[in-house]
Order: C-alpha cells, then sequence, then structure tokens
C-alpha cells in the first residue's frame, strides 16, 4: 500500500474541518449504542464460511451515528448518517460491518481523501480550493451525484439504506470465492423528511425516533450482499460496480438501547478490517488506512492504542 499521507495528518485534517472534539470520535462523534441479534438466512453458508453465517443467532452491537465530528450537531440538518454492526462469534471474538447512507468514498487513495478534507477546510478560500480539487480530481462530481442520497434526512434511522464501501472477497467451505460489498436495507422501507420539515424536528429527532420505534417493536435490516462483476473493481471505493447481483443473507433484528458499554473509558471500535476465516478484506488502500486512522483516533480519544485485533 503506497501511502504518502499518516494517521496522524488525517486526524489534523478532520480536526480541521470539524473541530476538535476531546473525548470523541474524530467522525460519527454523536451516535448511540443498541443491541440485538443477526440471524443468517440459507444462501449465505453457500457463499461464505464465516462463523455467524451458518444459521445460528447471534448477538449484534449496533452503533447509529450522524457523520460530522462534532457530537453537538443537530440530527436534523442534511449530513451522513452512519451505521455499524459488531457481531459476536461462537468462539467469543468479533467481527464488524462498518456502513454508511453515502453509496460510494469520495476519493480512491488515502492522500485524495486527505487532500479532500484540507480543500473542505472552512474558509474564505474554500470555494477555489474545492474548484481546483474537482479540476483535478474529475470523477468527484460522478462521486457527489451517487452520493446525493446521503444528504436527505431519513425519517428515521431505521428508514434508509446504509452501505459498506468496501469490496470483501467471501469464501466458502468448496473453495469458491468471490468479492461482495454489503447492504443494509431497512424492513421499514426508506423514508425521508423535506429540508422544510425538519425544521420543527427536535435535535436529537433520530434517537428519540427510534427509542419509540423499539418501544413498540424490533427494528429490522435485512443485510444483502452485491457479488462483484468481472469489471467491477474491488479497490477503489469511489466507483460504482455495474453488476446488479444481490444475495439476501440474513436479517438484523435491534431489540433496545445498549446501556453496559463506552462507561469508564470503554472504547468501542468498529473496524472493517476485523474479519473472521471465510471473509478476507480486499487490497482496497482507503480499508486498510481506515484501521490505521480508527487506532490513532482511539489513541486521541482514551491514550489506548487498539487495532483491528482488539477484543471488543
Amino acid at each position: 500500500m503506497n501511502t504518502v499521507v499518516t494517521p496522524g495528518e488525517a486526524m489534523d485534517a478532520i480536526h480541521d474541518l470539524e473541530g476538535a472534539h476531546p473525548g470523541f470520535r474524530a467522525l460519527h462523534a454523536k451516535g448511540s449504542l443498541y443491541r440485538g441479534t443477526f440471524t443468517a438466512g440459507p444462501a449465505a453458508v453457500t457463499l461464505s464460511s464465516a462463523a455467524h453465517l451458518d444459521g445460528r443467532t447471534v448477538p449484534a452491537l449496533v452503533r447509529f451515528s450522524n457523520g460530522s465530528g462534532d457530537p453537538t450537531r443537530a440530527d436534523n440538518v442534511p449530513h451522513v448518517r452512519g451505521m455499524a454492526v459488531k457481531f459476536t462469534l461462537p468462539d467469543g471474538k468479533t467481527t464488524d460491518i462498518s456502513s454508511q447512507t453515502a453509496r460510494l468514498f469520495t476519493a480512491s487513495t488515502p492522500d485524495g481523501f486527505v487532500d479532500f478534507l484540507r480543500a473542505a477546510k472552512p474558509g474564505l478560500a474554500t470555494p477555489l480550493r474545492l474548484a481546483k480539487y474537482a479540476t483535478q480530481n474529475p470523477a468527484l462530481v460522478r462521486t457527489l451525484k451517487v452520493n446525493a442520497v446521503a444528504a436527505k434526512i431519513p425519517a428515521s434511522y431505521a428508514t434508509i439504506e446504509y452501505h459498506a464501501l468496501h469490496a470483501f472477497r467471501w469464501s466458502d467451505a468448496s473453495g469458491g470465492s468471490r468479492f461482495v460489498r454489503y447492504h443494509w436495507v431497512p424492513e421499514a422501507g426508506e423514508h425521508f423528511i423535506s429540508l422544510l420539515a425538519a425544521r420543527s424536528k427536535g435535535h436529537d429527532f433520530l434517537n428519540d425516533d427510534l427509542d419509540a420505534r423499539l418501544g413498540e417493536a424490533p427494528v429490522r435490516f435485512t443485510l444483502q450482499v452485491q457479488i462483484a462483476g468481472l469489471d467491477d473493481s474491488t479497490v477503489d471505493p469511489s466507483v460504482a460496480w455495474t453488476s446488479e447481483e444481490r444475495v439476501t443473507i440474513g436479517t438484523l433484528e435491534i431489540v433496545g438501547l445498549e446501556t453496559e458499554r463506552e462507561h469508564d473509558g470503554d472504547v468501542v471500535v468498529f473496524d472493517p478490517m476485523r474479519v473472521t476465516a471465510g471473509i478476507e478484506a480486499s487490497d482496497d488502500p482507503i480499508l486498510h488506512f481506515r484501521s490505521l486512522a480508527y487506532s490513532e483516533s482511539v489513541r486521541l480519544r482514551s491514550g489506548i492504542s487498539r487495532g483491528p485485533d482488539a477484543p471488543n
């Protein structure tokens, strides 16, 4: 992986854009943890031998969040939203899926991403910097068009799709393999509200709505995998796949708030590089860099350095 930018430089660029907020994640700072379960369907085991895909019901820890690095950001303004899921495997280890409402990443390399953050830094010169970046990176316009849905305000955390942006190799028990991308599809369907309607919503309405829904019934998402076609890039998360082949893998059922985690310095890390047997990370440089950046973010937040093999 030929990367010039360092995780520390990435954190600096994020803080220049969003502000530094000690004790919080660099991005997706405002979020809440929920508990639930995941049960794979019969198609899952034909694609991967991973332990949580064999049909047994496994515990799941879910974090919904605003994408901003500002923990005081109101829910009723446009922004990317996040949904991270940690599955507990039968042996007690964990594996994660990190997803968001954007369908594509804004750059193909860590350097390109940090350059974009630097260009977007608030100031009088921001329009000129962004125009220069777009000229040097013409694919940005295409990516922003695809990601336009992420600028919409969802009616609920439970009424919008979430997409993991990277490719993973799934291997089955017979030795077959294929690359996939993950998509979480809400059982309630996709529903959004207008900017005008959002003005009447409370500062934390997405969390309030989800808590109210869970007071009535579980919230469910279906996990689908999109299987890569021959010409689909497995290393560039800024490019959409042409393949329309999707397979339903299983159901996530969220039942309530998780109140036992993230107390007294306990930092829950959702790392897409935390995989398990039957699933391998692709060579996507952004995917590998995210793990390094998360470790740096945790270090800044808590003074503890953690990587993909950490126990949470």
